[in-house]
């Protein structure tokens, strides 16, 4: 068994506004991968969503069966966790896709952190969101 750990986390500069998103994927206190990806026009929520989504994505595709993810997005944890009902149609779609996704593992389970525990997939994130840019001034 392999078990995983993904942080993840998403940033919109406007809300909607360029956005972007990123997961980090360690196995046994390692990095194995780090990945970024530009979205385009998205609000803050979607932004996290695609985090999960991609994070998610990559962790299967490394031979993970056993996830912990992280996010310092209390939302979209405790949506996932259905503590909270996802009321937004697009934001339900996501959702979904999230939780068909997580049938892949033996095991999962969602967790909050503060932002200062999530420090590198916050960055990468409000890098990425600048758009055309790519992270240059």
């Amino acid at each position: 068994m392999k078990r995983c750990e993904v942080f993840i986390d998403g940033s919109s500069r406007g809300n909607p506004g360029e956005a972007g998103c990123s997961f980090i994927v360690y196995s046994e206190g390692e990095k194995i991968f780090e990945g970024m990806e530009y979205l385009g026009i998205k609000t803050n929520n979607e932004a996290e969503y695609f985090g999960l989504l991609y994070g998610i994505k990559k962790a299967f595709e490394l031979g993970c069966d056993e996830l912990t993810i992280f996010t310092d997005s209390e939302l979209l944890q405790r949506q996932i966790k259905g503590l909270y009902k996802v009321r937004a149609p697009h934001l339900r779609i996501l959702f979904i896709e999230a939780h068909n996704l997580l049938k892949n593992f033996k095991v999962w389970e969602i967790k909050h952190v503060i932002r200062e525990n999530n420090k590198l997939a916050d960055s990468i994130a409000k890098l990425i969101s600048k758009g055309g840019n790519h992270g240059k001034e």
